[in-house]
Protein backbone atom coordinates (compact mmCIF):
# COMPACT_ATOMS: atom_id res chain seq x y z
CA UNK A 1 0.00 0.00 0.00
CA UNK A 2 1.25 3.20 -0.93
CA UNK A 3 2.08 6.04 1.75
CA UNK A 4 2.67 8.92 -0.69
CA UNK A 5 -1.17 9.60 0.07
CA UNK A 6 -2.31 9.75 3.47
CA UNK A 7 -6.13 9.93 4.04
CA UNK A 8 -7.17 11.25 7.30
CA UNK A 9 -11.30 11.32 8.35
CA UNK A 10 -12.66 13.47 11.21
CA UNK A 11 -16.08 13.03 11.20
CA UNK A 12 -17.55 14.32 7.84
CA UNK A 13 -14.43 15.65 6.48
CA UNK A 14 -11.69 13.96 5.05
CA UNK A 15 -8.01 15.24 4.99
CA UNK A 16 -5.73 13.96 2.10
CA UNK A 17 -1.75 14.92 2.09
CA UNK A 18 0.44 14.62 -0.55
CA UNK A 19 3.14 12.42 1.30
CA UNK A 20 6.98 13.20 -0.51
CA UNK A 21 7.94 15.86 2.17
CA UNK A 22 11.28 14.78 1.43
CA UNK A 23 11.06 15.88 -2.56
CA UNK A 24 8.84 18.25 -1.94
CA UNK A 25 6.03 16.68 -2.17
CA UNK A 26 7.27 16.05 -6.23
CA UNK A 27 4.60 13.81 -8.52
CA UNK A 28 5.32 10.68 -9.63
CA UNK A 29 3.26 8.16 -11.50
CA UNK A 30 2.82 5.74 -7.73
CA UNK A 31 1.38 9.07 -5.59
CA UNK A 32 -0.54 9.95 -8.98
CA UNK A 33 -2.11 6.41 -8.54
CA UNK A 34 -2.55 6.87 -4.93
CA UNK A 35 -4.41 10.33 -5.06
CA UNK A 36 -6.46 9.10 -7.19
CA UNK A 37 -7.37 6.02 -5.68
CA UNK A 38 -7.87 7.97 -2.53
CA UNK A 39 -10.77 10.30 -4.40
CA UNK A 40 -12.36 6.86 -5.86
CA UNK A 41 -12.64 5.55 -2.28
CA UNK A 42 -13.92 8.88 -1.13
CA UNK A 43 -16.36 9.35 -4.01
CA UNK A 44 -17.69 5.68 -3.50
CA UNK A 45 -21.30 4.87 -2.74
CA UNK A 46 -20.81 4.02 0.07
CA UNK A 47 -18.86 6.30 1.51
CA UNK A 48 -19.95 9.37 -0.04
CA UNK A 49 -22.89 10.39 2.21
CA UNK A 50 -20.47 10.39 4.91
CA UNK A 51 -17.83 13.22 3.15
CA UNK A 52 -18.80 16.12 3.44
CA UNK A 53 -16.33 18.26 2.59
CA UNK A 54 -12.59 17.46 2.11
CA UNK A 55 -9.29 19.41 2.07
CA UNK A 56 -6.27 18.40 0.04
CA UNK A 57 -2.43 19.53 1.48
CA UNK A 58 1.47 18.51 1.21
CA UNK A 59 3.00 17.13 3.97
CA UNK A 60 5.71 19.28 6.06
CA UNK A 61 6.11 22.85 5.87
CA UNK A 62 8.18 23.55 2.69
CA UNK A 63 5.24 22.24 -0.08
CA UNK A 64 2.44 21.36 -1.34
CA UNK A 65 3.86 20.01 -4.45
CA UNK A 66 6.67 21.10 -6.22
CA UNK A 67 5.35 19.76 -9.13
CA UNK A 68 6.35 16.38 -11.47
CA UNK A 69 9.43 14.27 -10.53
CA UNK A 70 11.62 15.54 -13.66
CA UNK A 71 13.97 12.60 -12.37
CA UNK A 72 11.01 10.62 -13.15
CA UNK A 73 10.65 12.43 -16.68
CA UNK A 74 13.95 13.45 -17.88
CA UNK A 75 13.69 9.63 -20.39
CA UNK A 76 9.92 9.95 -21.09
CA UNK A 77 9.32 9.17 -24.57
CA UNK A 78 6.65 10.95 -26.19
CA UNK A 79 4.67 8.09 -26.10
CA UNK A 80 5.60 8.10 -22.30
CA UNK A 81 4.65 11.63 -21.83
CA UNK A 82 1.39 11.50 -22.86
CA UNK A 83 0.51 8.39 -20.83
CA UNK A 84 1.78 10.49 -18.12
CA UNK A 85 -0.13 13.39 -19.08
CA UNK A 86 -3.56 11.76 -19.34
CA UNK A 87 -3.02 10.59 -16.09
CA UNK A 88 -2.51 14.05 -14.30
CA UNK A 89 -5.29 15.01 -16.20
CA UNK A 90 -7.43 12.04 -14.87
CA UNK A 91 -6.45 12.81 -11.09
CA UNK A 92 -7.27 15.81 -11.29
CA UNK A 93 -10.51 15.39 -13.07
CA UNK A 94 -11.40 13.28 -10.69
CA UNK A 95 -10.42 16.27 -7.90
CA UNK A 96 -12.87 18.61 -9.61
CA UNK A 97 -15.76 16.30 -10.21
CA UNK A 98 -15.93 15.16 -6.35
CA UNK A 99 -19.39 14.91 -5.01
CA UNK A 100 -18.16 17.26 -2.72
CA UNK A 101 -16.22 20.28 -2.28
CA UNK A 102 -12.16 19.72 -2.07
CA UNK A 103 -10.74 22.90 -0.38
CA UNK A 104 -6.90 22.99 -1.44
CA UNK A 105 -4.83 24.22 1.66
CA UNK A 106 -1.57 25.54 -0.27
CA UNK A 107 1.20 25.43 2.67
CA UNK A 108 4.03 26.17 0.44
CA UNK A 109 5.22 25.58 -3.19
CA UNK A 110 2.64 24.53 -5.68
CA UNK A 111 4.55 24.73 -9.13
CA UNK A 112 3.72 23.60 -12.26
CA UNK A 113 2.02 20.08 -11.16
CA UNK A 114 1.38 21.05 -7.83
CA UNK A 115 -0.27 24.21 -8.77
CA UNK A 116 -2.78 22.16 -11.48
CA UNK A 117 -3.70 19.92 -8.87
CA UNK A 118 -4.21 22.87 -6.55
CA UNK A 119 -6.64 24.43 -9.86
CA UNK A 120 -8.70 21.42 -9.89
CA UNK A 121 -10.11 22.10 -6.08
CA UNK A 122 -13.19 23.77 -5.91
CA UNK A 123 -11.10 27.15 -3.60
CA UNK A 124 -7.78 27.18 -2.39
CA UNK A 125 -6.87 28.82 1.15
CA UNK A 126 -3.12 29.95 1.08
CA UNK A 127 -0.28 29.91 4.22
CA UNK A 128 1.76 33.31 3.41
CA UNK A 129 4.72 31.56 2.71
CA UNK A 130 3.26 29.49 -0.39
CA UNK A 131 4.65 30.43 -3.72
CA UNK A 132 2.38 29.78 -7.27
CA UNK A 133 3.13 28.94 -10.47
CA UNK A 134 3.67 27.08 -13.97
CA UNK A 135 7.29 27.18 -14.82
CA UNK A 136 7.05 24.51 -17.42
CA UNK A 137 8.81 27.05 -20.05
CA UNK A 138 11.81 27.06 -18.12
CA UNK A 139 12.38 23.00 -18.77
CA UNK A 140 11.30 23.51 -22.64
CA UNK A 141 7.96 21.93 -22.14
CA UNK A 142 4.36 23.54 -21.16
CA UNK A 143 1.65 22.41 -18.21
CA UNK A 144 0.86 19.29 -19.19
CA UNK A 145 -2.32 18.40 -16.26
CA UNK A 146 -4.88 20.92 -17.05
CA UNK A 147 -2.52 23.96 -16.03
CA UNK A 148 -2.86 26.26 -18.75
CA UNK A 149 -6.62 26.19 -19.19
CA UNK A 150 -7.49 25.42 -15.30
CA UNK A 151 -5.72 28.71 -14.81
CA UNK A 152 -7.49 31.20 -17.39
CA UNK A 153 -10.54 29.94 -15.95
CA UNK A 154 -9.42 30.75 -12.68
CA UNK A 155 -7.46 33.97 -13.15
CA UNK A 156 -8.53 35.11 -16.68
CA UNK A 157 -6.83 34.58 -19.71
CA UNK A 158 -4.08 37.61 -19.96
CA UNK A 159 -2.64 36.49 -16.61
CA UNK A 160 -2.77 32.80 -17.55
CA UNK A 161 -0.88 33.92 -20.51
CA UNK A 162 1.54 35.65 -18.81
CA UNK A 163 2.32 33.29 -15.88
CA UNK A 164 2.78 30.48 -18.36
CA UNK A 165 4.81 32.33 -21.28
CA UNK A 166 7.26 33.97 -18.28
CA UNK A 167 7.24 30.97 -16.22
CA UNK A 168 7.09 34.01 -13.27
CA UNK A 169 5.91 32.63 -9.74
CA UNK A 170 3.66 34.45 -7.46
CA UNK A 171 3.94 35.05 -4.01
CA UNK A 172 0.78 34.33 -1.55
CA UNK A 173 -0.35 37.99 -1.44
CA UNK A 174 -0.26 38.31 -5.45
CA UNK A 175 -1.77 35.16 -5.81
CA UNK A 176 -4.87 36.22 -3.28
CA UNK A 177 -4.84 39.79 -5.47
CA UNK A 178 -5.60 37.98 -9.08
CA UNK A 179 -7.77 35.66 -7.42
CA UNK A 180 -6.32 32.73 -7.40
CA UNK A 181 -6.39 32.26 -3.47
CA UNK A 182 -9.87 32.93 -1.50
CA UNK A 183 -7.45 33.88 1.36
CA UNK A 184 -3.81 33.79 2.83
CA UNK A 185 -3.06 33.55 6.47
CA UNK A 186 -0.36 32.71 8.66
CA UNK A 187 1.52 29.73 7.84
CA UNK A 188 0.58 28.04 11.52
CA UNK A 189 -3.04 29.27 10.51
CA UNK A 190 -3.52 27.38 7.48
CA UNK A 191 -5.21 24.18 8.11
CA UNK A 192 -7.36 25.15 11.37
CA UNK A 193 -8.76 28.10 8.98
CA UNK A 194 -9.69 25.63 6.35
CA UNK A 195 -11.18 22.92 8.79
CA UNK A 196 -13.23 25.75 9.93
CA UNK A 197 -14.43 26.85 6.20
CA UNK A 198 -14.57 22.61 5.84
CA UNK A 199 -16.59 22.43 8.71
CA UNK A 200 -19.26 25.42 8.14
CA UNK A 201 -19.63 23.15 4.72
CA UNK A 202 -20.28 20.37 6.24
CA UNK A 203 -23.52 21.73 8.29
CA UNK A 204 -25.27 22.13 5.50
CA UNK A 205 -27.16 20.32 3.10
CA UNK A 206 -24.78 17.88 1.62
CA UNK A 207 -27.05 17.05 -1.69
CA UNK A 208 -27.86 21.12 -1.71
CA UNK A 209 -23.78 21.88 -1.82
CA UNK A 210 -23.40 18.84 -4.45
CA UNK A 211 -25.75 20.34 -6.56
CA UNK A 212 -24.04 23.98 -6.16
CA UNK A 213 -21.11 22.04 -7.07
CA UNK A 214 -22.68 20.64 -10.00
CA UNK A 215 -24.38 23.89 -11.23
CA UNK A 216 -21.25 26.07 -11.49
CA UNK A 217 -18.69 23.46 -12.70
CA UNK A 218 -21.04 22.82 -15.44
CA UNK A 219 -22.29 26.06 -16.21
CA UNK A 220 -19.16 27.59 -16.55
CA UNK A 221 -18.62 26.43 -19.57
CA UNK A 222 -21.72 26.45 -21.76
CA UNK A 223 -24.69 29.04 -22.92
CA UNK A 224 -26.18 31.30 -19.95
CA UNK A 225 -29.70 29.67 -21.12
CA UNK A 226 -28.43 26.38 -20.99
CA UNK A 227 -26.55 26.66 -17.07
CA UNK A 228 -29.87 28.47 -15.97
CA UNK A 229 -31.88 25.08 -17.68
CA UNK A 230 -29.53 23.08 -15.13
CA UNK A 231 -29.87 25.49 -12.24
CA UNK A 232 -33.43 24.82 -12.63
CA UNK A 233 -33.33 20.98 -12.87
CA UNK A 234 -31.35 21.03 -9.63
CA UNK A 235 -33.30 23.66 -8.40
CA UNK A 236 -36.80 21.34 -8.40
CA UNK A 237 -35.30 18.36 -7.94
CA UNK A 238 -34.06 19.11 -4.11
CA UNK A 239 -37.33 19.75 -3.48
CA UNK A 240 -37.85 15.97 -3.42
CA UNK A 241 -35.41 15.53 -0.90
CA UNK A 242 -35.73 14.84 3.26
CA UNK A 243 -33.20 17.86 3.61
CA UNK A 244 -35.36 20.70 2.11
CA UNK A 245 -37.91 19.55 4.29
CA UNK A 246 -36.14 19.85 7.98
CA UNK A 247 -33.91 23.10 6.24
CA UNK A 248 -36.96 24.41 5.63
CA UNK A 249 -39.23 23.40 8.59
CA UNK A 250 -35.99 24.64 10.85
CA UNK A 251 -36.15 27.52 9.56
CA UNK A 252 -39.72 28.31 10.43
CA UNK A 253 -39.21 26.70 13.53
CA UNK A 254 -36.07 29.03 14.03
CA UNK A 255 -33.78 26.13 15.12
CA UNK A 256 -31.11 24.69 13.09
CA UNK A 257 -31.34 22.12 10.64
CA UNK A 258 -30.39 18.12 11.46
CA UNK A 259 -29.66 17.34 7.88
CA UNK A 260 -29.15 13.20 6.72
CA UNK A 261 -28.03 13.83 2.94
CA UNK A 262 -30.93 12.28 2.10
Amino acid sequence: MSTTILTERDGAIATITLNRPDKLNALNAEMFAALDQAFVDLSSSTQNANVACAILTGAGDKAFAAGADIAAMQNMSVEQARAFSETGHRVCARIEHAPFPVIGAINGFALGGGCEIALACDFLYASDKAKFGQPEVNLGVMPGFGGSQRLARRVGIGRARELCYTGDTLGASEALRIGLVNGVVPHAELLPKVREVALKIAQKGRLAVAQCKRALYTGADVPLDVANALEVQSFAMLFGTSDRAEGMKAFLEKRKAAFTGT
